[in-house]
């Protein structure tokens, strides 16, 4: 019976896939192979004794069922998972988890399955970057107002926008590469991390247990692999999260009734309100500003997994077999909801226009002061008398520019012509450059 949604509303099947108990068993047995197959390389084994774990250590003879009937008896996840090996591996069985203690084999698998997380991760990313790439090109001329603290500012163009999300998008991208060599490591040392079980191979076994895996060895460990790289990773998904929640609250924000210059795509057959039939409610950025607040709670618990008793104690553990799994199927939905939200996003123009002219050109009040400033008023001075015409034009209800046609002041250092340049689409300076200057370097990027 399903409990936890991620089990049967988010995320994608390929990520639950990657946390369900049955490949996280898979994973622990590949670790115990590639165990085998390293004891038996350094003269340990038998050759034959590795190739019949190898061979056994799988969900067709290991089955979750046994598994889960010895743990009942027994109550030690890892042991259940040992015995239930050794079981089908006949007289080779007594070879099974030689030297090793259970976080050996649990770490080891969580970066196995952290490694097949952020290659889905980013994938997404990747195609997400795609989108908002030639969003950014294509709107890099689109005027809108610019908003800073809820009110109108200056002009800016869409492809900022798109652009400024874009850059954040690829600076993720670097950092899961750049850590991806903190995150992907395994260990093979032992009860306390000094590897006096392995005997004097331990350093060796470690290195071809880890390249047979594809991960890198950890440098030192006591028991386990230490929980900072956990909490660095839980803390770069919650960034990846915070990036997915911005983008959300910004279209959610746009897709407003007073404002509505773009909008989520709404299928022909939605329902936006089970008592409303107007509505058309951004109900899939909603959920991922949703989503994203479990991510940013997991955070805490990842931080508090780092200091633990001595070698190390058994409170992690319970936390991480919900943080890991939640953090990135939730993850996983919100990137795929957000791909569909800006690869279907639509433009409302004449509202986009409207909102540039809604306050009659009070936007307008930097460029005019610039403008005075260029034709020889001193600037704080411009400064003021600008502000004070533009609160005559609010308080009176009449455009900026008419206010400061009628200021003899204004008047002695701005000509029509000068006016006739004051218009919102002039003011945009060097976006659209900044957009291709981004632009640019996401496509390097892309080529490495």
């Amino acid at each position: 019976m399903a409990v936890h949604p991620i089990d049967y509303r988010y995320g994608s099947e390929e990520m639950r896939r990657i946390w369900d108990e049955k490949n996280k068993l898979q994973k622990l047995l590949d670790v115990e192979a590639a165990l085998a197959r390293a004891h038996a390389r350094v003269g340990n084994i038998p050759e034959e004794s590795a190739r019949v774990i190898s061979e056994r250590a799988n969900t067709n003879w290991v089955t979750l069922e046994r598994v889960k009937e010895i743990e009942a008896e027994i109550h030690h996840d890892i042991m259940a998972v040992v015995k239930a090996l050794s079981e089908v591996c006949g007289e080779h069985g007594k070879y099974v988890h030689l030297s090793a203690t259970s976080n050996d084999i649990i770490d080891t698998a969580n970066a196995l399955l952290i490694k097949e997380s952020l290659d889905i991760v980013l994938r997404d990313l990747r195609e997400l970057r795609s989108i908002l790439k030639n969003l950014a090109r294509e709107h890099k001329y689109t005027v809108c107002i610019g908003r800073t603290h809820g009110q109108h500012a200056v002009p800016t163009t869409y492809g900022m926008k798109f652009a400024i999300w874009l850059d954040e998008i690829q600076r993720h991208i670097d950092r899961i590469e750049q850590a991806k060599e903190r995150f992907l490591v395994g260990q093979m040392s032992g009860a306390v991390g000094t590897m006096a079980s392995f005997g004097g191979k331990g350093l060796e076994i470690q290195c071809l247990v880890m390249e047979d895996l594809g991960l890198k060895p950890v440098r030192i460990s006591n028991q386990i692999i230490q929980r900072d790289v956990y909490a660095e990773l839980i803390m770069i998904l919650a960034l990846i999260a915070s990036t997915l929640d911005k983008i959300a609250l910004e279209i959610r924000n746009l897709q407003r009734t007073e404002i509505l210059e773009v909008s989520e795509p709404f299928g022909k057959k939605q329902v936006g309100s089970s008592t409303m039939p107007h509505k058309r409610n951004p109900i899939r950025s909603e959920k991922v500003s949703g989503l994203a607040r479990v991510l940013y709670s997991n955070v805490i618990p990842a931080l508090l997994n780092n200091p633990l008793w001595h070698e190390r104690d058994l409170t992690n553990s319970s936390v991480e077999r919900v943080i890991l799994p939640e953090s990135f199927i939730l993850l996983d939905e919100m990137l795929k909801s957000m791909k569909k939200v800006l690869s279907g996003l639509e433009f409302f123009p004449e509202n986009i226009e409207r909102n540039l002219y809604m306050t009659h050109n009070l936007v307008m009040a930097e460029p005019l002061m610039l403008k005075l400033t260029e034709n020889g008023m001193g600037r704080q001075e411009a400064h003021e008398l600008v502000r004070q015409i533009a609160m005559k034009a609010f308080y009176e209800k009449k455009d900026l520019m008419d206010v400061a046609k009628e200021s003899e002041e204004v008047r002695r250092f701005l000509s029509d012509e000068d006016f006739e340049s004051l218009k919102p689409e002039n003011y945009i300076g060097l976006a659209p450059q900044i957009v291709e200057n981004v632009i640019a370097h996401i496509e390097e990027k892309e080529q490495k």
